[in-house]
């Protein structure tokens, strides 16, 4: 006799590029994202300052 409820595969116990387990909070592996999101937010606004020659503030009309 077979069983009736199918067979999900389970998660990835770690993260594709790190040992780290995914989770959600003050974790490592959600420190690690935080800051490679911030990494190319930085970048972002370096490439908006070099070519508009403009600070990013006033090119986002925060300041005057």
């Amino acid at each position: 006799m077979s069983d009736p409820s199918p067979t999900t595969p389970a998660p990835p116990a770690t993260s594709a590029t790190t040992g780290d387990v995914p989770a959600f909070g003050w974790s490592g592996y959600a420190e690690r994202v935080n800051g490679r999101f911030a990494m190319v937010g930085f970048a972002a606004v370096l490439l908006i300052e070099a070519l508009s020659h403009d600070t990013f503030l006033h090119w986002a009309g925060l300041v005057p």
